[in-house]
C-alpha cells in the first residue's frame, strides 16, 4: 500500500506535473531512502497559515485579534491536519517502513498531520499558491465555521489566545485559601499582558485556574458557555 494513485489526484482537485512532488509529500521517514516528507512538512505548515490567516481575514472582517488567534490556532493544529488527512483516506497512500505500518502508522494523528501538511506544500510547488489555497479552502471549509467555539479548558483556550496574539503566556497565582479542609475554597488570579489581573475561587487550586482564565476569556469576549 502507499504511493501516487490518480485516485487521490482526482480526489485533490489537481494533476501533478511532477508526480515525484506527491511521492515525496506521502514518503514516511521510515521508509527507505532520504525523500521523505520532513522537509515538506515544514513549508506546507506555512502555507497553510497564510491561506488561514487571509480566509479568516476575509470570513469574518468583524473578528478582532483575539478572536481571530483563536480561530487560527485551531485550524491549524495537527489535529485539524488530521483530520483532513483522515476524510482524504490519506494514510493508505503513505509509503512507510514495515515497522511502522504493523505499528498502526497509517492512522496515527501525528503521522497523519504531518503528511497534510507535506501534501499542502507539494501542492504548493507543484501548482502555485492558488491551487495551495484552492485545497486548504476546500477541506477545511467544515472546520472553520466552528473553529470559535472555545474549548471547555479555559486555561488552554487563554493560552492559545495569548500566543496567537503574541503575548506571554498568562501566569497564575494563590491570592488565598479559605474554609476548613473538608472544603476549602482557592482563590487564584490570572494576569495577561495588557489586561488588568482577574481573580476567581473554585474548590481546588486547578478549578480556580480554570475560574479565572474563563473570566478573563469572558473579559475578552471569547467564552461560550455549552448551550
Amino acid at each position: 500500500m502507499g504511493g501516487v494513485s490518480p485516485e487521490l489526484q482526482t480526489r485533490l482537485g489537481h494533476r501533478f506535473a511532477d508526480e515525484s512532488l506527491l511521492r515525496r509529500a506521502l514518503t514516511h521517514p521510515s521508509a527507505e531512502g532520504s525523500n521523505n516528507y520532513q522537509r515538506f512538512e515544514f513549508l506546507g505548515d506555512r502555507v497553510l497559515g497564510l491561506a488561514i490567516a487571509k480566509w479568516l481575514l476575509e470570513t469574518f472582517p468583524q473578528a478582532d485579534e483575539g478572536e481571530l488567534a483563536v480561530r487560527y490556532n485551531a485550524l491549524v493544529r495537527k489535529e485539524a491536519c488530521a483530520e483532513v488527512a483522515e476524510r482524504l483516506d490519506l494514510g493508505r497512500h503513505i509509503v512507510m517502513g514495515g515497522g511502522e505500518e504493523k505499528a498502526g502508522g497509517r492512522r496515527k494523528a501525528a503521522i497523519l498531520g504531518d503528511a497534510c501538511e507535506a501534501l499542502i506544500a507539494a501542492l504548493y510547488l507543484d501548482g502555485g499558491h492558488e491551487v495551495a489555497e484552492r485545497f486548504v479552502r476546500t477541506e477545511w471549509s467544515a472546520l472553520i465555521e466552528r473553529s470559535g467555539k472555545v474549548p471547555q479548558d479555559a486555561k488552554t483556550a487563554l493560552q492559545e489566545w495569548a500566543q496567537g496574539a503574541g503575548r506571554p503566556v498568562p501566569k497564575y497565582a494563590l491570592a488565598g485559601r479559605t474554609g476548613p479542609d473538608h472544603a476549602p475554597e482557592f482563590t487564584v488570579s490570572v494576569e495577561v499582558e495588557g489586561q488588568a489581573a482577574l481573580k476567581a475561587t473554585g474548590a481546588s487550586k486547578r478549578q480556580a485556574e480554570q475560574a479565572a482564565a474563563r473570566a478573563m476569556l469572558e473579559k475578552l469576549g471569547l467564552w461560550q458557555d455549552e448551550d
